[in-house]
């Protein structure tokens, strides 16, 4: 197993309460301590015990009852008051700290993501990082509601369901989750307070050259091998699309999966939503998030966008990291407290 400088939460089965792998962030503590303070004392320990597992390794099990994510919690001393020049403050009930979910772009390695969820820990808010395993996303989409209902019973067995809920997702791959964590969340026998969703660099519709470069993205390597194995997976893939296209037209069989794109816009849930993209995304054309976001308004919901110029696919924080930062924070403080 690899060592990891972020707080990874392990359960220690040989003592009477969690722990945390400590990190030099001052702003973040063990679970011990803020299970001490009132919000982590209404966490149930016999459900975590039971049900929480965290590794530090890439690999999901398939068949058992566990989800491999990174999860934070702030320091039980930080100062919500403070306000550097440049800090960004949140109005927030410290009993019901907010809770951002991050759900990562296909193939999105940990510490990629972990540079979006820094944002929110910042701000000394609670943040989940999960990123689906890519052969969910592509030929085996079947399991991603089983995912779906998985995180959503995270999300109750932490006692969040009290907590305000903001879910970031990435690329279609963070929007295809997004979907079946909705999906689960009408299901769920408990509400759920979601306040709101930013999608970046999504959603997108279905297109085979934007596959290709999804693939080929993932894969890397030589161009060869590259180029060779991305038309491989994409022509299979391509054929699986048509398969449920075909099953759902002539045996009128339910298939929530065939299109992320259209489900989306018509979903019932209507959260504000805001949307950050770029006019050279060479993946996702900056026309589909207009044109959904646009849909998405006539249906009522609250929506805001950013638009970059020239920044590529999930890529908008690195190139424009004020911008970007003050875009979602404004977005969440409205969410949260219904002020821009």
């Amino acid at each position: 197993m690899r060592k990891s400088t972020s707080f990874y939460l392990k359960i220690a089965l040989s003592s009477t309460f969690l722990c945390f792998a400590h990190s030099t962030n001052s702003n973040f503590v063990d679970c011990q301590s803020w299970f001490s303070r009132g919000a982590g004392r209404k966490i149930r320990g016999k459900s975590i015990i039971k049900d929480l597992r965290l590794y530090s390794t890439n690999k999901m099990s398939d068949h058992g009852d566990t989800l491999e994510y990174h999860i934070k919690f702030p320091n039980p001393n930080f100062n919500y008051g403070q306000n550097g020049e440049s800090d960004f403050v949140f109005v927030v009930n410290e009993e019901k700290i907010p809770v951002i979910l991050l759900f990562g772009w296909a193939g999105c390695q940990d510490k990629y993501l972990a540079k979006y969820s820094k944002i929110y820990e910042e701000k000394g808010l609670i943040t989940l990082r999960y990123t689906a395993p890519v052969k969910c996303l592509f030929w085996k989409r079947y399991q991603m509601l089983k995912i779906g209902e998985k995180l959503v019973k995270l999300l109750l067995d932490l006692n969040f369901d009290s907590h305000p809920i903001i879910i970031h997702c990435f690329s279609n791959g963070g929007a295809f989750l997004y979907q079946n964590v909705s999906m689960a969340l009408d299901k769920c026998p408990k509400d759920i307070p979601v306040k709101g969703i930013i999608f970046d660099s999504a959603p997108g519709k279905k297109r085979i050259l934007s596959l290709f470069r999804a693939i080929s993205a993932i894969l890397g390597g030589n161009a060869i091998y590259n180029i060779s194995m991305s038309l491989f997976m994409t022509m299979f893939i391509s054929v699986i699309w048509l398969y449920e296209i075909i099953t759902k037209e002539l045996f009128a069989k339910k298939v929530t999966h065939t299109n992320l794109y259209e489900h989306l816009k018509h979903e019932k849930n209507y959260w504000p939503q805001h949307f950050i993209y770029s006019k050279a995304d060479n993946l996702i054309p900056y026309t589909d998030i207009e044109q959904f976001s646009s849909f998405r308004k006539t249906q009522g919901v609250d929506v805001t966008t950013l638009c970059y110029e020239e920044s590529l696919h999930v890529k908008h924080l690195p190139e424009n990291k004020e911008s970007y930062v003050n875009s979602v924070c404004n977005f969440i403080n409205k969410c949260l407290n219904g002020k821009n």
